[in-house]
This record gives C-alpha cells, structure tokens and sequence, in this order.
C-alpha cells in the first residue's frame, strides 16, 4: 500500500517529436498543473529523430554540433538540471504535480524518493530485479554525462544507472522527467561531446533495460511504467491529451525559448 489516498492525475502517451516541442510540452503542462488549470499528469514520450540534451546549467562549449549534425540528431536544453543525454530507443517519462500533492511535500530530494517508488514498481513489472533507489554515500569525480553518475534517489541494477531524472520547481508545481533506455549502446552519447567522454566508463556505469531484462517495445515499457506509477502511488490515471491552452503554450515555447539558440547557448 502506498498510504497516500487515491487522487486522480492525467496520463498522456505522446507521440514522438523532436526535442524543442517535447521539452515545450514538458513545460506548458507543467505551467498549466501549477496554475490549477489541469490535473496533475504523467506524460510518456519518445524522440524523433534522437536529440541531445543538456541540464539547464551545462555548457553547450561541451557539445559537438558537428558529430550531431552529421548524425541528424538535435540538440536542445532541458528546463530541469543534470548532465547530457542521448534520447534514443528510449523511454521518457515527465510528472507535472502541484507542491501541495502529499507524493512532492517538502525538499526535491524527499520528493525524488516519494516518486522513485513508481518507477521501480514499473521497471519490476517489466521484469527487472534488485532496482534500488537510495541515497548516495559517495561521489565520484563528475563528467559531462549524466548516466556516469547515479545520483540521490535516481534508479541503479547493481549500482549501474538505469533511469536518469531530474526536477524543476517553480509557480506552485514540480516537473519531473527523466529516461529509460530500453536498448542499445549506452555510450553512444560519448562521441557528441567535447572532449569525448569516456565509453567505457559510461558502460562501467549505466545499463539499458535489456541489459538487465529483456527487449521489449516503447509501448510495453510505457504501459509498464504507468501501472507502476499508478500502484506505488495510490493513482487514478485517466488517459486524456493536452488542452488547446497547453497546445498553444506548448507551440509559444517551441518558437520563442526550446528551439532558439539564445536558450540553447544560455549559461
């Protein structure tokens, strides 16, 4: 039992987009939660074509816009922080939640804990065991890659990160997003930076789904991972889309912040 009482929340399964309108939706839904206008949802998403993106505070100095380019990948800068990211063959999830929502009191760190336990009831019922998530006694030197490290209350198989998340608070609500790499080389993030990171590293550290499961499609682990939510946190999750004000906010950020280089090269 979760022992938070049952609350109704939004599900939206998403379909693939490029990076500026994924991270714009990220943010018009949250916006919208915040501001009492929409229930709090839990969002499912892909990326089309891959994309490359940065914490809020990373350099893009640490980007290679060529190797990118050549790949036909994007590159775009998350509202939330932590390290870079490939998105691909992936599953990303997003939590718009209002601060008053019993799942997100207090710090990011105790609320990262609260909805941890959605994703590992997910990633059990895809078949994954000895998930944990905890806090962590220690700190290795950091990088430019965000699977090299396994932070407080983020997702590790035999200290291997297995799910990244990161958070952002601000109006009256939380979002939340992270991923799950469901197959693939997880070092292939390695090549796009500058100086290139380490792949051997990344692959001492981080593991895809496969690695420690089995292959399985975007829509089982999406599916997966909203029963795990909904049951670890005592949800009702009706299925639903964005209302024509997140669309027209969605498309404002899309144009105005997610896909122009003053956000892209901000510091």
């Amino acid at each position: 039992m979760s022992g938070y009482p049952e609350s109704t929340w939004r599900l939206i399964f998403s379909p693939a987009a490029d990076g500026a309108t994924q991270m714009a939706v990220d943010e018009a839904i949250w916006r919208a939660v915040a501001a009492g206008r929409a229930l709090p949802t839990l969002r499912l998403y892909a990326w089309s074509p891959p994309c490359l993106s940065l914490g809020r505070h990373q350099p893009v100095e640490q980007v290679n816009r060529g190797a990118l380019q050549e790949a036909g990948y994007g590159l775009v800068r998350r509202p939330t922080g932590g390290k870079a990211i490939l998105h691909a063959d992936e599953l990303t999830y997003s939590m718009a939640v209002p601060l008053t929502d019993p799942r997100v009191r207090g710090g990011v760190l105790e609320s990262c804990a609260r909805l941890s336990r959605g994703l590992l009831a997910g990633l059990t019922a895809l078949g994954v065991s000895g998930a944990t998530a905890s806090r962590r006694a220690s700190r290795s030197p950091p990088g430019p890659v965000c699977f090299e490290e396994v932070a407080d209350f983020e997702i590790a198989v035999a200290g291997r990160k297995i799910v990244g998340s990161a958070q952002v608070r601000g109006g009256g609500g939380l979002l939340q997003h992270g991923s799950l790499p469901l197959w693939g080389d997880i070092a292939r993030v390695c090549r796009f930076l500058i100086p290139a990171a380490d792949p051997e590293r990344v692959r001492r550290r981080a593991v895809t789904l496969e690695e420690v499961g089995r292959r399985v499609s975007w829509a089982e682990a999406a599916q997966a991972m909203a029963e795990g939510f909904a049951q670890a946190l005592s949800l009702r999750l009706e299925p639903d889309d964005l209302t024509d004000e997140e669309r027209e906010a969605a498309e404002r950020l899309r144009l105005e912040k997610y896909s122009t280089e003053a956000w892209t090269a901000r510091h």
